[in-house]
């Protein structure tokens, strides 16, 4: 295949230049360096063109060249242009080259003034046209402290991969010691600044010492990135106008950090540059086969998270204070996840892809969609010595689940009524849905419905390095775990509550299916895998299984 032919001519040619980085104090290599510090990264392709991105350091703004060329060697350029590194953009240059070819594979790279030449990075446009198989690789919470990023490696080792999806937590917020603590960090996972991220400065480091990473170098620099953010992107649990991370008297204004933690993310993704009046969501076509619909579900919409440890605190009549916390505050129809612009937006997408002919409408999103009660069973998980943190939480979730309740608030089961409005409009387009998730940490395959009819299955992801479910219940049996789960919640087809890695996303006329890819450790650097569970769902169905 072409696709292994150009990795080999990568590697022969020596242009991916990453050694240096792999050793434990490479993340404040970047502190001191100048010239092509970051490598380079390709995003939001089109099946024309598609977003390449640089960083260069200099003492003054340069204008850098950008070259395509269809061989390793850049013997014939056939597309580039030139495109500024400024020191008010981080020293960041992002160019969309036009022109090229539906369905490609391309090599690219950026030329300074003096000479030097970046890495060179390989993407591809998108098919325009029938297809029978498109892979997509989806990642999130990539917390770097807590280990390698070895689903990052494995990815980089494939040659079927067609398109890399990030769908958030691509970085953390926290100072070092908070998440993970000193005791569970991995040694030379280190992380500047040595401080929670609040100003523009603060924001722009973290992201260059996550980007001091080799194993996140090279994805960027072998594949196209579609990528969004979540709220650790911003600070944990974000939502329209506050954050549960953010205290605006010692911290500041929340606006001004969602403003700036915006801007450094638009800076240092292989995104567009887009202005306030510019909407952070969009659409992808992936030729006949597939449409992939990406909202923004923090920002843009969302209203504040239901706090059900706040309704019960003090009240003597428990049952009563959860029966009407369920029927009023969560039921609530006038609270929204993406906001009413949005969601509009989101049904004409299903509609305007199933009408085109598109067999699969793929939504891409940040937060888990299907709905989960924590069994009652749970509270044998626990150990006496537990923090009383995750006591507290056991304690909350099982009360909820006594009265109907789901046990996660952050994510869609804390907007039912706008998760019932979203599976309908997919319904009404007679949308083939599948949904992407990420933000949980674990891995859950769901068949989704809405008015007791089937609405689309949901594959959400395993973290690449944040811990899941088993950090709360470290002396439980996993298969314990996921039985109990699976029995108390008629949604839930399969889950792993214990593995790190990623997804692979098959796309073929016939079925979506989606691989889970379990890394065998974090705590040290390797691209070997522990194992691969695979669900899939046939086209016409909305369900998991044949």
């Amino acid at each position: 295949m072409p696709l292994q032919l150009d990795r080999r001519l990568l590697i022969k040619a020596g242009t991916f230049g990453l050694g240096a980085l792999a050793l434990p104090n490479a993340a404040f290599a970047f502190s001191t360096a100048t010239g092509f510090t970051h490598g380079v990264a390709s995003g939001e392709p089109d099946t024309q063109s598609v977003l390449l991105w640089t960083r260069f350091v200099a003492s003054s703004d340069q204008m850098l060249t950008a070259e395509v060329s269809q061989r390793a060697d850049f013997s014939r350029i056939i597309g580039g242009g030139s495109v500024a590194a400024t020191g008010a953009r981080d020293h960041i240059a992002k160019i969309t080259v036009s022109g090229l070819s539906p369905g490609a594979w391309y090599f690219y790279r950026f030329v300074a003034p003096d000479g030097s030449v970046s890495p060179t990075g390989r993407t591809r446009t998108l098919p325009d046209d029938a297809i029978s198989r498109f892979n997509i690789a989806v990642f999130s919470c990539s917390n770097l402290p807590f280990g390698w990023f070895n689903a990052y490696a494995h990815a980089n080792s494939r040659n079927d991969i067609d398109l890399v999806m990030h769908l958030g937590d691509y970085l953390y917020e926290y100072q070092p010691g908070y998440y993970p603590s000193v005791s569970d960090a991995v040694p030379g996972r280190s992380i500047q600044p040595t401080r929670e991220i609040l100003t523009l400065a603060d924001y722009r480091l973290r992201y260059a010492a996550y980007r001091a990473d080799a194993d996140l170098q090279r994805l960027h620099q072998l594949y196209p990135m579609i990528a969004m953010w979540d709220d650790h992107e911003i600070t944990n649990d974000a939502w329209r106008d506050g954050a549960q991370n953010h205290q605006p008297e010692s911290e500041g204004d929340y606006a001004a950090r969602k403003r700036i933690a915006e801007q450094v993310n638009r800076e240092w993704m292989p995104v567009s540059d887009r202005g306030p009046a510019d909407v952070p969501y969009g659409q992808y076509q992936i030729g006949n086969l597939a449409t992939i619909i990406k909202t923004e579900s923090r920002l843009t919409g969302r209203d504040e998270q239901p706090d059900l440890g706040a309704a019960l605190k003090g009240q003597a009549d428990l049952g009563a204070a959860l029966r009407n916390f369920r029927d009023t505050v969560w039921q609530d129809p006038t609270r929204q996840m993406l906001g009413a612009t949005q969601e509009a937006w989101l049904a004409n997408a299903f509609k305007s892809s199933k009408q085109s002919g598109t067999k699969w409408q793929v939504w891409a999103q940040q937060c888990v969609m299907g709905s989960a009660r924590l069994p009652l069973k749970s509270a044998d998980w626990i150990a006496p010595d537990a923090p009383d943190f995750v006591k507290e939480r056991t304690s909350v979730g099982l009360a909820a689940s006594k009265a109907g309740l789901p046990f996660n608030f952050d994510a869609w089961d804390g907007y039912p009524a706008a998760r019932e409005r979203a599976l309908r409009s997919a319904q009404a387009a007679g949308a083939n849905l599948i949904v992407l998730s990420g933000d949980s940490h674990n891995g859950w395959a769901f068949d989704l419905d809405a008015d007791g009819r089937p609405a689309g299955v949901e594959f959400a992801g395993q973290s690449v390095t944040s811990p899941g479910f088993e950090a709360y219940a470290p002396r439980a049996n996993k298969d314990d775990i996921a039985t109990a789960l699976i029995a108390d919640n008629p949604q839930l087809k399969w889950v792993d509550t214990s593995n790190r890695g990623y997804m692979t996303v098959n796309l073929t006329p016939e079925a979506a299916t989606s691989n889970w890819h379990n890394v065998t450790s974090i705590r040290a650097h390797s691209t070997k895998l522990d194992s691969t569970v695979s669900h899939s769902a046939a086209h016409g169905r909305n369900v998991i299984g044949n």
